[in-house]
């Protein structure tokens, strides 16, 4: 986990090997922007805006900034 709190930046990275494969990338990349949180990347199978609602965080807190604008407003999730 690397976290930016100057910057409201939060990432979550995977780093370590697959065998003889090296293994070093960015899962997930969460922003807090105006109050909201924005979803930069989603790398986790189910998504990490669920884990989010489980939470209790409500769907008009969660932009899925990883999606294009044009197709956020069909998400479910707030748009910015």
């Amino acid at each position: 986990m690397v976290f930016d709190r100057n910057r409201d930046r939060y990432l979550w990275m995977d780093i370590g090997w697959d065998g003889d494969r090296r293994i070093h990338g960015c899962l997930v990349h969460i922003d807090l922007i105006d109050g909201k949180i924005w979803i930069q990347r989603d790398g986790t199978e189910e998504g990490i805006a669920a884990d989010l609602e489980r939470a209790g965080i409500p769907k008009e807190h969660i932009v899925l900034g990883f999606r294009p604008p044009e197709l956020r407003p069909y998400t479910g999730y707030a748009v910015a």
